[in-house]
């Protein structure tokens, strides 16, 4: 346990998150994902685990990972198949953290399901989590944290 750090974040996540550089990407995906297999063919070439909830997982890494400033798609969600714009409560509720975390509304693009695998092979790293809804899938880009930030 350390003091300040949101306890699911294992010394594997905290380690890789740290390794990340800018531009980096970071996904977090649901139990149905091909984590595994996609977590092979990234940067770490593991696969990383959280049990816990997408919004639990995302509340976690965004307390230390700051999302990239210089790029529109620095927070993303794999679409519903044949329903590009519908969001899942799953969806809304990682909004809602990713907005908590920046302070400010912070728009998630929405990425078809096999472009959002390809974007995942591409990665840094992949954590899988131990949620169970569909499309609990998302990508983060990571960000820089300035001189004199906390």
């Amino acid at each position: 346990m350390l003091k300040g750090i949101n306890p699911l974040l294992n010394a594997d996540v905290l380690q890789a998150l740290r390794a990340m550089g800018h531009g980096d990407d970071l996904i977090i995906a649901d139990t149905n994902f091909p984590s595994d297999s996609v977590a092979r063919q990234t940067v770490l070439g593991k696969l990383l685990r959280i049990d816990a909830t997408a919004a639990e997982v995302v509340k976690a890494v965004l307390s230390v990972l700051p999302l990239d400033t210089f790029v529109n798609d620095a927070a993303a969600r794999m679409e519903i198949v044949g329903k590009p714009n519908e969001i899942p409560p799953v969806q809304k509720e990682v909004q809602n953290e990713i907005d908590a975390a920046e302070g400010k509304p912070w728009p998630m693009i929405s990425i078809e399901r096999y472009a959002f695998y390809e974007r995942s092979k591409k990665a840094y790293c992949v954590i899988q989590t131990g949620e169970r809804r569909f499309y609990g899938c998302f990508a983060f880009r990571k960000g820089v944290v300035p001189p004199n930030a906390e």
